[in-house]
């Protein structure tokens, strides 16, 4: 894979979780894995942030922070009320570029959603992703998504965005998916393929994060698709959730 940007439709959507989850199907397949947080909001000096997190989860890597503010706002905005200077495309393309030179894979997790704000010129995530690609490096986006109402319209604008920017959207991760679905979020798994242009590469279930090892990487195996070292099968998995029309319809 190379590079594998990670980003959401939103925040708080599992995208920690879903960065772990690919890291550790790469780790148990004998692959060298490295994960980049360019910036990393809400997490005061010496507390675990999310890199930490995808370690504890998927096992031991490579971790790398470019920029830490402790307020849970923005990177730009956190970084103005911190005092701490912003980080800009060209320093995440980098530090990727230095990560991928010795692994097999670099996993780049964003803050929110895909054009979340970084520095004062709005730069965003896909500015970074952008720039990994100019610089040649070989670069697939993953955007996770919640899975009930509201999850179409954002994935579509997150698609539409990496669209006009000439970036590849591998697929979309439903990032938690509910023990007892509902029905705005079992008609979803058709859909969203649909808005995003791209195949649904898995759903994880609801919990799985509570702890790592085995078990941790059992839910992974089951719920990413082969391209990301799984055994998730898409049309199974939305053809078992799939809503009954009602009657008289269809």
């Amino acid at each position: 894979m190379g590079v594998l940007v990670v980003t959401g439709t939103g925040t708080e959507i599992g995208k920690t979780v879903v960065t772990a989850a690919v890291a550790a199907l790469a780790l148990a397949a004998g692959r060298r894995v490295a994960v980049l947080k360019p910036a990393q909001t809400g997490v005061a000096p010496g507390e675990p942030g999310d890199v930490d997190e995808v370690a504890r989860l998927a096992g031991p890597l490579t971790r790398r922070e470019l920029a830490r503010y402790p307020e849970p706002l923005a990177p730009d905005t956190a970084a103005r009320r911190s005092g701490l200077p912003p980080v800009d495309p060209a320093r995440t393309a980098e530090a990727a570029a230095r990560l991928a030179a010795g692994h097999d894979l670099v996993l780049v997790e964003g803050a929110g959603g895909l054009l979340v704000r970084y520095d004062e010129r709005g730069r965003t995530l896909a500015d970074a992703a952008r720039a990994m690609v100019d610089a040649g490096l070989p670069v697939d986006v993953l955007a996770v998504a919640p899975a009930g109402l509201g999850t179409l319209n954002g994935t579509a604008l997150t698609a539409e965005a990496l669209s006009t920017r000439g970036l590849p959207l591998l697929g979309v991760v439903v990032g938690s998916w509910p023990a007892h679905a509902d029905l705005a979020a079992r008609c979803n798994l058709a859909d969203l393929p649909v808005v995003a242009g791209a195949p649904l590469l898995g759903a994880l279930p609801a919990g799985c994060a509570a702890t790592g090892g085995p078990a941790f990487l059992a839910a992974a195996r089951s719920g990413l698709a082969p391209c990301l070292g799984g055994l998730f099968d898409p049309g199974r998995f939305t053809a078992h959730h799939a809503a009954p029309l009602p009657a008289g319809v269809g």
